[in-house]
């Protein structure tokens, strides 16, 4: 919700917020006179700045994370932007980078986000067709100009194919507390499967599918922070992994009319092994969130992007190489003495009772579903775990006593083993995975049920 701002409800903002406006003033000139919050997991807001008689609508994009302290990200995603300036490319104005708190401000784009809320078929195609003739352009711009402002050409083929999994593998390695037997199969299938014919280099933007637009076409695109130079081919698996969530439309047919702007090869196999790829990225960049998070994360979200685009990688895995799936059942519900309590803590943290106020409603929102979840775990966990081990059983030749055993087992299991083993792995990642998705499935949101469509 807009709020303008006065000298008392500014000094009611949060202390940060306070200071990252503070900064804007100083650095830009005139007088923040209006802010919306936009309540997510990393730090974010709409502000109106007056200066000179005009009104500038703006936008701060805080660094990943709550309050993160590295700057350099958004330093980097600033230097793209201005890349992107100079080609033609429909990107926000740069206004500045603050250090504290860490923030990069833009200008707001005009218009709104996900295909799905497109005026009909027409202006939908219209819009992703505008989309397609952008990323095309990206993607022909030369890849000295990212050298000069910092980014490395890979080294050969398997590492332009890796893309930005190799960072994310060392910053969840660097982190990792306990076996994660599940990640460890998946990176080492990725590096197995690497394909080792796609000299061609691009500009990746990485998180494709990013852009707004309004009723007459696209006004912007947006969110460069994890590009890279590497292969092209990865963007339009990414546009898959959007597609789950913010629904594109036929894909396969997308990537024809890439090919035909482009005029690149568009080869579906390698687009499977991308979209993997790509999935992966989401549990190994939240993994050490999920098991030792800060007081102000959104745990839930976190896990599920954890569950959903691990098992979503498992199935395309299956899918690719004629592995049957063998999805589990949910057992029967059975709540203990404790299950009213979950449920009377569940009413208590009711986003409602927060009213107009957006940021208070996302605080209660995020702990409702913890607590929901919490529920169901209560309810279902006893049983769930205990099917696990017996999984887990089948694959040791022995039943583990714990969890905790389990993953260790498993873990040592899955880097010793040959990719004879791949199917039994797939089949059992992908059971676990889905218990502990029918655990969260009420508190999902737009992740309920998500699945990759083949391209054909």
């Amino acid at each position: 919700m807009r709020v303008e701002l006065d000298e008392e409800r500014r000094a009611q903002l949060p202390p940060t917020w306070q200071r990252a406006f503070d900064w804007a003033e100083e650095s830009l000139g005139g007088r923040v006179v209006a802010w919306e919050a936009q309540p997510r997991w990393r730090p974010a807001c709409f502000f109106e700045l007056e200066r000179e008689g005009e009104i500038l609508p703006l936008y701060w994009r805080g660094a990943r994370g709550e309050w993160h302290r590295n700057t350099r990200p958004l330093e980097r995603e600033m230097h793209v932007i201005e890349v992107f300036e100079r080609n033609g490319i429909s990107v926000p104005t740069r206004f500045g980078l603050c250090e504290d708190p860490p923030g990069l401000i833009l200008s707001r784009i005009p218009g709104r986000f996900s295909l799905d809320t497109a005026t009909d078929e027409a202006h939908r195609r219209k819009v992703l067709d505008e989309y397609l003739a952008q990323l095309a352009r990206i993607h022909s711009i030369p890849i000295e100009e990212f050298e000069a402002i910092g980014y490395r050409r890979p080294e050969s083929p398997e590492q332009s194919c890796l893309g930005e999994t190799r960072g994310f593998e060392r910053s969840y390695r660097a982190t990792k507390t306990r076996p994660d037997p599940m990640i460890e199969f998946q990176l080492g299938w990725c590096h197995r499967n690497v394909p080792k014919d796609r000299p061609e280099l691009s500009f990746v933007v990485c998180d494709a599918g990013q852009f707004m637009f309004d009723d007459e076409g696209l006004t912007g695109l947006l969110d460069f922070e994890l590009a890279y130079i590497g292969d092209y081919a990865a963007d339009l698996a990414a546009l898959r992994t959007r597609d789950l969530t913010e629904p594109i439309g036929q894909l396969g047919d997308a990537m024809r009319r890439y090919s035909e702007l482009s005029g690149r090869e568009i080869d579906f196999g390698v687009i499977d092994y991308h979209t993997i790829r790509f999935a992966l990225i989401n549990p190994l960049s939240v993994a050490g969130m999920v098991t030792d998070p800060l007081p102000q994360a959104n745990y839930v979200q976190y896990l599920a992007w954890y569950v959903c685009y691990g098992r979503v990688g498992l199935e395309l895995m299956a899918a690719s190489t004629a592995v049957e799936l063998d999805p589990p059942s949910l057992p029967e519900e059975r709540p203990s003495r404790r299950s009213v309590a979950h449920v009377h803590l569940t009413e208590l943290l009711d986003p409602a009772q927060a009213g107009d106020d957006g940021e208070r409603a996302y605080q209660l929102d995020r702990m409702q579903r913890t607590a929901v979840y919490l529920d169901r775990a209560d309810r279902y966990g006893e049983a769930l775990e205990s099917d696990d081990l017996d999984d887990v059983a089948t694959l040791l030749g022995r039943r583990p006593s714990t969890w905790q055993e389990a993953d260790a087992a498993l873990e040592e299991l899955v880097l010793s083993s040959s990719p004879e083993r791949d199917p039994e792995f797939i089949r059992y990642f992908h059971r676990r995975l889905s218990r502990e998705e029918a655990l969260l499935y009420p508190v999902l949101r737009e992740q309920q049920g998500i699945a990759v469509p083949p391209l054909e």
